[in-house]
């Protein structure tokens, strides 16, 4: 896999939050894929969600998207695992949305529209609030972990029936680990007819 697919965005994940956490990727492995590496780079992925503040990103926000996307990740996996939440890190995404303020005001131009966030920290603020209504809403009955002990990543599965995270590595290498360890089984059994 080259570098481009390796730092392209995942936006496929079911909700803006989740496609987030995918910004890193391959996230418990050891080479983990940083996909927001720069305030630039933060940037685009805010404009390609369709998040572009007025204010563009700096260092500052970039630090603090991460740490959030860490957060918010801790919170997600004890979710969709059915585990107790951390208390830390409930307590520090409540911190965080105390301390913003971002007024809904919308405008309808053909289309309905959100006025744009000031500031990356309004930005994030939004993507905090939709993550802690899908974690504490019915849709956290929806939530999957990809099974790839490198990326273990959050996904929507509503219908129950993805096994892995919307990652074609992972479905492949997933898919080639099941194959093998059926022809290992068959191989067992035909071993064991003599």
């Amino acid at each position: 896999m080259g570098d481009d697919e390796r730092l392209a965005f995942r936006l496929d994940c079911g909700a803006t939050w989740l496609n987030l956490l995918a910004t890193r990727g391959s996230a418990f492995g050891a080479r983990p894929v940083e996909r927001i590496a720069t305030p630039e780079r933060l940037a685009e992925w805010l404009d390609r969600s369709e998040m572009t503040p007025v204010r563009p990103p700096d260092e500052d926000d970039l630090r603090q998207v991460r740490a959030l996307r860490e957060t918010l990740r801790t919170l997600a996996l004890a979710v969709a695992g059915g585990e107790p939440p951390p208390p830390r890190a409930a307590a520090d995404v409540a911190r965080f949305l105390d301390a913003q303020s971002d007024p809904v005001r919308l405008t309808a131009a053909g289309r309905l529209l959100r006025e744009p966030p000031p500031t990356t920290g309004a930005a994030l603020a939004r993507i905090v609030r939709q993550a802690v209504d899908h974690l504490t809403g019915a849709e956290r009955q929806s939530l999957a972990v990809c099974p790839e002990h490198d990326c273990r990543g959050v996904f929507a599965n509503p219908t129950g029936r993805r096994r892995w995270c919307p990652s074609p590595a992972c479905a492949s290498r997933g898919r080639v680990r099941a194959l093998r360890e059926r022809r290992r089984a068959e191989a067992g059994k035909d071993s064991g007819k003599d």
